[in-house]
Order: C-alpha cells, then structure tokens, then sequence
C-alpha cells in the first residue's frame, strides 16, 4: 500500500496539522493529535489535471416532487421521531450514553419490521451472533426473521450488503468499523469518517436504510467528528436517567421530518415498551399536590407533554447558598430567580434552591419559564398551587408573562387529563379551561401567596 506521508489528526474536532503539537490549534483540546498515514486505496488513479465535468443540470423550484415512501417499521414511537417512517436510501445516526438502551431498540424496531415483510440485517461489531440471539430471545423476538452477522470489516460489509438486497440495515456501532484504505486504528477520526461516508454512499446508491449506532462522548456529543452528523439524513439521540424506567428518543436533525420530535419508551424485562400517553406517565394525581409542585403544559416536537416542575427553597447552611437543578437549564434557572427577586421582592439570595423536573425528563423549551417560578414561589411561600391547575408562559427580564405557540393544544392536552384551570399569559383562550391571565410574573405570585385564583 503506498505510503502518501503522515499527518496529524485530531481526535476531538477532526482537523488535521502537518506536525504534532500537544495543543490542537483549532479546538484547543490537549494531547489530542494522533498519527495517521494517509493512503491512496489500491489501483486508485491520480486525479488527471486535464478531466473535465459533464456540467449541472439544474431544476426549478416549481417543479412537482412526490413524496418520498416510507418504510413502517411498525415501533409507532420511532416512526413518529423518523417522521412518519424511516425513508428508503438514508441515514440515519443514533447516539446515547452506554446502556441506555440503543442496541436493544434497534432490535426491537428490525424485528417488528421484519415481521412486516420488511428485509432487515443487523450487523453488530460489537457482539457476537449468539449475544444478539440471546437478547432476542430474551424480548421475545427469536421468530422474527432478521439477518443477523458480526463484522467490523468495512471492505467485508459493503461487499456483503451489495450481494445480498435488504430494505433496512443496522451498523452497531460506526466505532468499530475499520476500513483497510486506511492505517488508523478502529475509532479514530479518520476511521468513523471513512466509514460513515462510504455506508451513507451505500445507502443512497442502493436504495437501503442505513441506521448507524454511535457512542457519544463524556459531554454527551457523537464522539467522532462532526462532520459525520452533517453526512447523514437523520440524528436521533437516546436518553435516559438512571434510576428510571422512561427513555426518550429525541431527533436532533431530520431532512424528512420534524426536529426535536420525541418518543417515549420504557424500560423492562422483555425490552422497551412503548409510551402512548407521556403526560399521564410524568404526573403523579395520587394525591394532593404539595408546596413547590408546578404543573407544566409543554410541547415537544408536535406533541403536547404534561410534566410536573418540583422546587426546594430552603435556609442555606453554608456562606454560599446552592443551586441545584435537574431536567432544566441552569442558567435559565439563575435568570428566574433574578427576575424574582428583583421585579417581585421574593428574596432568595441567602437560600438553597433546588429545581427538578419529575420522570427525568429534559425541558429545554422557554415556555416552562412561568411554571418555575411559579414552582419555587410556592416553596418559598409555602401555599401549594390547586391541584387542577397547570402553568406555562415565557418571562423577559422585565418580568413580563409573554405568550408562547401552540397553546391551544396545551390546553387541549390539560383538559383530556382533568385540569380544569390554566395560568397563562394575559389574553389567552383559555377553550376548555378556565384561562387565569397575567401580564406580569408579580401578578402571579401575588396570586399564589393570596390564593387568588378567581
């Protein structure tokens, strides 16, 4: 194999550098930068100086463009992320922390398709046959007529995939796939691009779904460069905390769908089940609702989703008060307790806060801005919210309550759960609830400490 010379790649951001250095320049990352040859595959020619394009053939926008036809894998909460079902000819990455549950999703979605007539392999570079088997077995998929192999050979992959047709292909995972075009190790950012490129050339060339399993880093991004979640038609990332069952597949990017579309799983003995009603998994109507509990009425993706906002204000031990926050941004929280103190007079300054969002689920929407403070005034206060009422509305730091979209179908979603009232930004239709209306955040904290809900 010929020998083009050495670089150096890094492994953090993907850029490359003639000589090592212990600081990549471009992310700052240390001790980054790793050797690797780059090499011309066999028989590959020189690009010839003298070749010349055949031209652009370009289109108009008005012209007609059918639909692209989807493949229902029968898993209704992965097609409802993928957009209504994963699309012949793409690809598709999927990412999420180690064991929370990728590889047993994935299975479980070949499986239900293949028992659709859909022709699905399942190539695993990190499992044997018979592990696969076993975990089948386990979830009760044993039946499903899937192809089942273990290879990290990219050579060995492609040929097989081109010999043998299928509809839908899993790679678990784009990390341990190894290509002999190139001399790096199995992992590296040469490597997964390589990989990740000629599979997605694959997947358009012969009409198959690819899904790609990646890991992802300590801070949680795809590990690997970036340029890999530009190449594929789809990122879905999989969550899930420890310590509960729910897991939550999140689309990042999607060309042939909606973004930041959920679907909710939960984890048991014989593999995921699927979530049809997360509201009623996320609330907990069994009894009275405490201090400091807020009911939040949000959106993700097209999806109206209930979920309980639980917040702590207590006289702080130490000389720095903590904050503590799960399921919310933290500097989002810091902003609220601003506006608070500053344009309501609900002194905070000197006590710990702590602000969880229950069923560890991720808010990232402003919309929650009112639900939280409404949470940790009434810890503050110590007067609980009524138990049929749910909040939501964005705060400026002037304090004002600004509407947010969609809040028809957050009502709607309120009333088929039997909530009755709404805190809501002023001039809001309240349809089947009774819509409390406030302009400003002191309006309604003022309404909180009097019991006002009038």
């Amino acid at each position: 194999m010929a020998r083009d010379g050495a670089v150096y790649v890094c492994q953090t951001c993907g850029a490359t550098q003639s000589k090592w250095a212990g600081q990549c320049p471009a992310c700052s990352a240390w001790n980054s930068l790793v050797e690797e040859v780059q090499s011309r595959p066999p028989g590959a020619l020189a690009p010839s100086k003298s070749a010349r394009g055949r031209g652009l053939d370009f289109r108009g926008l008005a012209e007609a463009t059918p639909a692209p036809p989807r493949i229902i894998t029968g898993v209704d909460e992965f097609d409802r992320v993928c957009g209504g079902g994963v699309v012949p000819g793409s690809a598709i990455l999927l990412g999420g922390d180690p064991g929370v549950g990728k590889s047993t999703l994935l299975l479980q979605v070949m499986a239900f398709a293949a028992r659709r007539g859909v022709r699905c392999a399942y190539i695993s570079g990190e499992e044997a046959v018979d592990q696969v088997r076993s975990r089948a077995q386990r979830m009760g998929l044993a039946d499903a007529p899937v192809a089942l192999a273990a290879e990290t050979s990219l050579r060995e992959i492609l040929d097989g995939l081109k010999r043998d047709k299928f509809d839908l292909v899993v790679i678990d995972s784009i990390q341990t796939m190894w290509s002999d075009v190139h001399e790096a190790g199995p992992g590296t950012v040469t490597q997964v691009r390589a990989a990740a490129t000629e599979l997605t050339r694959l997947a358009k060339k012969q009409g198959v779904a690819v899904i790609l399993v990646g890991h992802v880093t300590k801070e949680g991004t795809i590990a690997g460069p970036r340029v890999i979640e530009h190449i594929v038609d789809a990122v879905l990332a999989f969550e899930g905390e420890r310590g509960y069952p729910f897991r939550i597949l999140r689309g990042a990017k999607n060309r042939f769908g909606a973004t930041d579309e959920i679907g909710v799983f939960e984890m048991g003995d014989a593999g995921l089940a699927e979530v049809k009603n997360p509201s009623a998994l996320f609330l907990d109507t069994s009894g009275e609702r405490a201090a400091g509990a807020a009911v939040f009425a949000g959106i993700e993706g097209s999806r109206p989703v209930l979920v309980e906002f639980q917040a702590l204000v207590a006289p702080s031990a130490y000389g720095t008060p903590r904050r503590a926050v799960v399921g919310w941004d933290s500097g989002r929280l810091a902003m609220v307790l601003a506006v608070l103190e500053t344009r309501c007079g609900l002194g905070l300054g000197n006590r710990d806060v702590y602000l969880n969002v229950a069923g560890g689920l991720r808010i990232s929407e402003p919309a929650a801005d009112l639900a939280a403070a409404a949470a940790l005034a009434s810890s503050a206060l110590d007067v609980a919210l009524p138990q049929d009422c749910v909040v939501f509305g964005e705060l400026s730091l002037a304090g004002d309550v600004r509407p947010v979209s969609r809040m028809e179908s957050r009502l709607k979603e309120a009333a088929k759960l039997g909530f009755n009232r709404a805190l809501a930004p002023a001039g809001t239709d309240g349809g089947p609830l009774k819509a409390i209306g406030v302009a400003r955040l002191a309006d309604a904290i003022r309404r909180i400490g009097e019991s006002d809900w009038t």
